[in-house]
């Protein structure tokens, strides 16, 4: 087996070899295709287009978009300005006064990674602090007849620890003032993402008003089925869509997949229509109410052999003690090396006692001390004798209160007709800055919104996967932040190629073997796969070493290729006119005379 072993590791060092040429030579190769084509920007001042500049791969050009469809909300922030927004002058309700001022910074700015030239957004700048900012809709959306279609953009560019991204439709009421935005103004729907800790959310909150005494009660959709942690983490930009219904049916999207589905009448937590019947709160439990569904069986006799005082476990009597067990010599002695410290005060501290130490007689004896038998089970042990369970003859069952009719009881057919929307409101506290927002559009016709999307986000989509590395590179960019990944990269590749190798070609005697030449007395038959995979990848590390040598010099080879063959057309052409000439030349009289 020493061989066998020895082969293995050669195979695993000529394996991780190879890898390692593959994954420089695909580095370079991402390297060279991140490169970013320098092209010319041409900005029209009536259109806003622009072309992109040294960020991805390839040619992008940039226009704001513009909705196709009616629209009661359109905000793109590409003009760079924040005209239409109003920032929160109010103060938070109970908060301490150093925080409670809504004095979060709001700049319009480019996103840090994958940019779009020309394309800015809304950008959250301050950490731990109350930030609002609103802006009103150009006409209210009133909930009848057609549907509510709410979409934006988000990109935790610097990831996220405990914050929020969430927008509100703000209610329309004549008291709305958007200067006193804070969170205690009314909405009719909070939605967006959502995350504290481990706790990943993508909230859509509604307030639905209780017919009977006009309260407002906030309902919560269910939980998305999607896995939010990327949003979060992947520092890419995510486009958030609601879709709610006249048919009272939602549909929520993460980048245009969806995440969440549902009816408002039926997946939201509190329920919007209170139960028919409440248990009546003067109900009692009668003090005859017997819940017990098994009763000890009263005919039941103790048996006249059970022993309640056997214990549990007894000595082992079969135990003997061992040969040269001490047992007047003790586990642990004084210490004779110790002394009283000088600054010990029998009065104050007690008689002073060295401090006790293995006995040294121990170390070569089975044991010291009184010698004590190991316990076992007690085969006898019984335990306190218990009357066996019967069904109980005079069951009743789980008591519950009666039922009574609800008094507050209301039926609504149409949760979805709430309270109409007159501005949309950002109102968030974050302890991670950075929080960009874009093209914001509320319309009533999720064909707009996709339209919608297509020229801006998926955009931005597309910069962002011609940007991302390739698999090779992100292998390779995560062994540097753990190298021990290199481990893993080695066998997996070699080791199931290795143990394939061994179990199918089995050790051959040399009785076996017809011929056998001196050259390979070192290689048996069995080994001869492995030297013959070993010497094919030291050859494709040195065709590979090569390839990086020749694909450096192909450019330079191709740029002189034209000039070498019209220098190698011009030399032939001198030498054909110089023989013209030789042959054209008098011959001398001693040439003659030859």
């Amino acid at each position: 087996m020493k061989p066998r072993w020895g082969w293995m590791c050669l195979l695993l060092l000529s394996v991780a070899m190879v890898t390692w040429a593959q994954e420089e030579e695909l580095d370079e190769d991402d390297e060279e295709e991140a490169q970013v084509e320098d092209g010319d920007v041409d900005s029209e001042a009536d259109s806003g287009e622009m072309t992109a500049d040294a960020n991805v791969s390839f040619q992008v050009t940039y226009k704001t978009p513009v909705p196709t469809g009616e629209v009661f909300f359109a905000e793109t922030f590409d003009d760079g300005l924040l005209s239409s927004w109003t920032k929160s002058k109010t103060m938070k309700e109970d908060a301490d006064e150093d925080i409670a001022k809504y004095d979060g910074k709001w700049e319009v700015e480019a996103l840090k990674e994958n940019k779009v030239p020309g394309d800015l957004g809304l950008v959250l700048k301050s950490r731990a602090k109350h930030h609002a900012i609103s802006s009103p809709l150009s006409k209210p959306y009133i909930f009848k007849d057609r549907p509510l279609v709410v979409q934006y953009e988000v990109n935790f560019q610097d990831g996220i620890d405990c914050g929020g991204a969430y927008i509100k439709l703000l209610s329309d009421s004549p008291d709305l003032d958007l200067e006193q935005f804070h969170d205690r103004t009314p909405y009719s729907i909070m939605f967006g993402p959502d995350k504290c800790g481990e706790d990943y959310k993508l909230h859509f909150i509604f307030r639905h008003k209780n017919p009977l005494n006009e309260d407002f009660e906030e309902k919560h959709a269910k939980r998305a089925d999607a896995d939010l942690r990327k949003v979060y983490s992947d520092k890419k930009t995510h486009l958030f869509t609601l879709v709610l219904n006249p048919d009272n049916s939602y549909e929520i999207f993460i980048d245009q997949s969806s995440a969440s589905k549902g009816n408002l009448l039926t997946d939201v937590i509190p329920p919007v229509n209170p139960p028919k019947e409440i248990d009546d709160p003067k109900d009692t439990k009668p003090e005859d109410w017997d819940e017990r569904a098994k009763i000890p069986d009263p005919e039941a006799v103790k048996p006249d052999d059970w022993d309640e005082e056997a214990p549990a476990m007894i000595p082992d009597p079969d135990a003997l003690k061992p040969d040269g067990w001490l047992d007047e010599e003790p586990e642990f002695v004084p210490d004779p090396t110790a002394t009283k410290p000088d600054d010990w005060d029998e009065e104050m501290d007690g008689e002073w006692e060295a401090p006790q130490v293995p006995n040294p007689a121990c170390q070569t004896a089975p044991g010291c001390g009184e010698w004590k038998s190991p316990t076992i089970n007690n085969p006898k042990y019984k335990g306190k004798w218990k009357a066996p369970l019967i069904d109980n003859p005079n069951y009743q069952g789980v008591w519950s209160p009666r039922k009574i009719l609800n008094p507050d009881y209301f039926e609504d057919l149409e949760p979805f007709k709430m309270t109409a929307v007159r501005a949309v409101g950002l109102e968030l506290w974050s302890m991670t800055s950075d929080i960009y927002f874009d093209n914001f559009i509320i319309t009533a016709d999720k064909e707009v919104a996709d339209r919608w999307a297509a020229d801006s986000w998926g955009l931005k989509k597309l910069v962002a996967s011609a940007n991302e590395p390739g698999v090779f590179t992100q292998l390779t960019l995560a062994a540097e932040e753990r190298p021990w990944l290199w481990v893993v990269y080695i066998l997996t590749v070699g080791l199931p190629i290795g143990l394939g190798v061994l179990f199918c070609w089995p050790k051959v005697s040399t009785s076996q073997l017809f011929y056998k030449p001196k050259i390979w007395t070192f290689c048996t038959l069995h080994q001869f796969p492995l030297f013959l995979f070993v010497n094919t990848h030291i050859f494709l590390i040195y065709f590979f070493s090569e390839e990086k040598e020749n694909r450096s010099g192909d450019e330079d080879a191709a740029a002189g290729g034209e000039q070498e063959e019209e220098e190698d057309e011009e030399e032939e052409e001198e030498e054909e006119e110089e023989q013209a000439s030789k042959s054209n030349e008098t011959p001398s009289d001693d040439e003659v005379r030859l």
